[in-house]
């Protein structure tokens, strides 16, 4: 294939297929509003956990098969993956929440009070049992973004805030394509990053709540995002005091020493779902749309784009597209 391909969308979706187009030798270009990743994508507030047997407790199959895919595929590109795996945790009075997590996972061991001493020493004496997920991984989302943007340039890809005009279009712009495609709905996502000098934590970990489960996923040098699995409160995209509360007295129960750390930045978008909060990839005539990533961004981005490459270069069809909507 020698004609330039146009990707509509700067975000994770579209830098990931432009990356596995232009490592197939498939010319493409960029248009994306905005020079450089940044707060108008919502990947750039992602957690970046690639936890595809977590994902699992509530995600449908596909996610978690074509979710362990993702650690590689970030390394073969570049990314720092932090391969320490994944602990859950709940507190006493929510240890039904840790048994049903397990009946509906796989891919983890039951750990006791020494085992989680060992792994996580700071939470040492906190819990009880804990779940671990050897296998999973993470990694620093806005770091991510910027090593494929690095990438393509060093490719020479053109990016331009310009509009698609005519030709060959895959559609990558998450909640703006709903003037495309009107199933979208947004799912609002809080997060905090906090920098602490007293709580050092090894890998992500999951406290359980029945009402609002955190996840706490360190970055480095005292610095931790916490975030909420997902709000289902329309598409707001500004932080409201209950949810922020809720964000930081789940970190406080977690550890106390949360109580005094600082806060540095406060975020929130909405992410593109679908009603089943699955994936798709559909073509319209000269289009291909490859949307509603609902919280799995980072962890589906690459196999989507693998599938939307395999499709554009070998007319292989992809395993998450919807029925033909025309010929591209």
């Amino acid at each position: 294939m020698t004609e330039r391909i146009t990707i509509h969308g700067g975000g994770i979706v579209g830098l990931c297929v432009a990356t596995e187009l232009t490592a197939r030798g498939v010319p493409v270009r960029i248009c994306e509003k905005g020079e450089a990743p940044g707060p108008q994508a919502c990947s750039w507030w992602a957690a970046g956990m690639l936890a595809p047997f977590c994902e699992g407790e509530s995600a449908e199959e596909p996610v978690v098969r074509l979710g362990q895919e993702a650690a590689g595929w970030w390394e073969r590109h570049g990314v720092k993956v932090v391969r320490n795996g994944s602990l859950v945790v709940a507190l006493g009075r929510d240890r039904r929440e840790l048994a049903r997590f397990a009946r509906r996972t796989e891919g983890h061991r039951h750990v006791n009070a020494q085992d989680i001493a060992d792994l996580e020493p700071d939470l040492g004496g906190r819990f009880g049992e804990a779940l671990m997920f050897d296998s999973e991984a993470h990694i620093t989302p806005r770091a991510a973004l910027a090593q494929l943007w690095d990438g393509l340039q060093a490719r020479d890809v053109e990016i331009s805030d310009d509009q698609p005009s005519g030709g060959r279009i895959i559609d990558c712009r998450g909640l703006a394509a709903q003037d495309q495609l009107t199933d979208l709905r947004g799912v609002k996502g809080e997060m905090v990053i906090l920098r602490s000098t007293e709580v050092k934590l090894h890998r992500p970990v999951r406290l359980l709540h029945p009402r609002f489960p955190l996840y706490v996923v360190p970055r480095g040098d005292g610095v931790f995002m916490l975030g909420a699995t997902q709000i289902e409160s329309g598409e707001r995209t500004r932080p409201t005091v209950r949810s922020t509360l809720e964000l930081l007295t789940a970190a406080f129960a977690l550890h106390p020493a949360f109580g005094e750390a600082e806060i540095l930045e406060i975020g929130v978008d909405a992410r593109p779902a679908f009603a089943d909060n699955m994936p798709r990839i559909r073509h319209r005539g000269q289009t291909i749309f490859v949307n509603g990533m609902f919280r799995h961004g980072y962890l589906l981005a690459p196999a989507m784009a693998r599938q939307v490459a395999e499709f554009v270069c070998d007319d292989i069809k992809p395993e998450m597209m919807d029925e033909d909507h025309g010929e591209w």
